[in-house]
């Protein structure tokens, strides 16, 4: 059966419907390790150190992500892109409903932690799957002149995760008590994530191969045997290049998303229902400039937006402190300029890195780098910036982010000959 069968419309929707229900397992968990995990997962130390282990289990996923990248990239570059999405999506979503069912640290002591670790490992390493082959289902259909519009459509499943988790979370706060929120309450998204789970497979099982990869697979009949090998052996600066050009993607948004969280609640008085208002409101920003700078890099070069994305980033972190000192409306403006520098760099970035890897190691090299850049911008971003905020001051973590910014700037203006390699 060939990719024919599927309509434009069906291929997009299983590309953007999968990453929605990634992303919104994986935001329940980063909203989860700010509101309820430190108080119930590690109970005996004081707030800050609280803080500070559940952000730790946070990075967790990160690492597992380049692992779950390999595994699942091998399978998608030697067997097919379906199979393999359908895989991930399970592993994601399994460990994401044992967090839900997870017993406190004073039911069974130190065992709790332990085990959130080792689900969030699963959240990991499904989600390194997940991302590459729904990007390249849909960039493998794109017609030519569209792939960074086409590519765009998994992407905004970040923001559509990121509004039902916030969504979910505010109601629940809203609607229980304190108590029966860390008692049950914070158990409910994880656990009803099983019915978008279910929606995912039953979308994911329709679709057909992409025809890239079927006339890939009958011209060159996949003699790698290992894809990795190939990438590490010969395409070690493309993954150097891709991987340093998501640096910035990553670390601005989990920078916005958790650290900014825990330091309003912290430091500035907000409730958990006022800064999650304040961070839906923000999420809107993200939405609009995925598919902004889509129509951008289709027009002009996906290189070319995600250079300027980044350069914003530089100039948003040298601000970030006068912005901050505004209070309340501070908040909400560095959420929105943040989230909408997101949504800049977020867009092509999808497109960028499946460019510049061939067809047949593509599923491995994008899904690698992605993750990868997850590891160096995100894994310990906001552990990092409470760190530095806390003995440095609050400007210290807009510097962290001017450097992260200027990283993937010259990682993204020195990629043209990979992507140009990857494309011939």
């Amino acid at each position: 059966m060939t990719i024919s069968s599927n309509s434009k419309v069906t291929v997009l929707f299983a590309s953007l419907a999968g990453t929605t229900i990634e992303f919104f397992d994986f935001y329940i968990y980063a909203n989860a390790a700010i509101l309820v995990f430190p108080h119930l997962f590690f109970p005996e130390s004081t707030p800050a150190t609280q803080m500070l282990q559940s952000l730790a289990t946070f990075a967790v996923a990160f690492f597992a992500r380049p692992l779950g990248s390999a595994f699942f990239g091998h399978y998608g570059d030697r067997i097919g892109r379906k199979t393999t999405l359908v895989a991930a999506l399970l592993t994601m979503g399994l460990s994401t409903i044992m967090i839900g069912l997870l017993p406190s640290y004073q039911s069974v002591g130190m065992v709790a932690p332990i085990l959130l670790v080792v689900c969030r490992f699963g959240q990991g390493f499904g989600l390194g799957g997940e991302w590459g082959g729904a990007v390249l289902l849909a960039v493998e259909n794109a017609p030519p002149g569209k792939r960074a519009w086409y590519g765009m459509f998994p992407q905004l499943g970040a923001p559509l995760g990121l509004l039902l988790s916030g969504g979910v979370f505010l109601i629940l706060t809203e609607t229980l008590t304190p108590q029966d929120f860390l008692s049950f309450g914070w158990r409910i998204p994880f656990i009803a994530s099983s019915l978008l789970i279910a929606l995912g497979l039953y979308v994911r099982l329709k679709i057909s191969e992409t025809p890239e990869f079927l006339s890939a697979a009958k011209q060159q009949k996949f003699q790698e045997s290992i894809p990795i090998s190939n990438i590490i052996s010969h395409q070690k600066k493309s993954l150097l290049m891709a991987s340093f050009s998501g640096i910035a993607t990553f670390g601005i948004f989990y920078l916005m998303t958790v650290f900014v969280a825990g330091w309003s609640i912290q430091h500035l008085s907000f409730t958990e229902e006022d800064f999650l208002i304040v961070q839906l409101y923000s999420i809107f920003f993200f939405a609009i400039f995925i598919p902004i700078s889509a129509l951008l890099a289709d027009k002009y070069t996906p290189k070319l937006i995600m250079s300027l994305a980044s350069l914003f980033i530089v100039l948003f972190g040298l601000f970030l402190e006068p912005l901050i000192s505004i209070q309340d409306f501070g908040v909400l403006l560095i959420l929105s300029i943040g989230m909408a520098l997101m949504g800049f760099t977020y867009g092509p970035l999808g497109t960028v890195l499946s460019n510049m890897f061939p067809v047949k190691i593509r599923y491995t090299g994008a899904s690698l780098s992605f993750n990868l850049a997850g590891i160096l911008g995100a894994s310990f971003a906001p552990f990092i910036a409470l760190w530095l905020a806390n003995n440095y001051g609050f400007q210290y973590v807009g510097y962290y982010l001017s450097i992260m910014g200027m990283l993937s700037l010259i990682a993204s203006a020195l990629s043209d000959s990979q992507q140009k390699e990857a494309m011939n």
